[in-house]
């Protein structure tokens, strides 16, 4: 599945996350596009990703930063930094 995400990375949230078939790779990437020209026209700071995984259970344990509060990110990063 290829997933398209909107995220706000001053919330720390997905404002936007859409989901395609493997087959309808073309309209993943046209609808990519449109909302990176659509946010751009508006001047709207936001990441868009289009992300392959084969679910969305995948796809959060690949990505949790998208799914994740920083917060809940920061002991992992803490004990990485660290060694631990």
């Amino acid at each position: 599945m290829l997933f398209l995400i909107e995220y706000d990375r001053q919330r720390g949230e997905i404002v936007n996350l859409v989901a395609f078939a493997d087959t309808e790779r073309e309209q993943a990437d046209d609808a990519r596009l449109a909302l990176e020209l659509r946010l751009r026209a508006e001047n709207t700071r936001r990441e868009v990703v289009l992300l392959h995984a084969a679910d969305e259970v995948a796809l959060r344990r690949t990505h949790g930063r998208y799914f994740k509060s920083a917060k809940a990110l920061i002991p992992v990063s803490a004990s990485l930094v660290q060694g631990r």
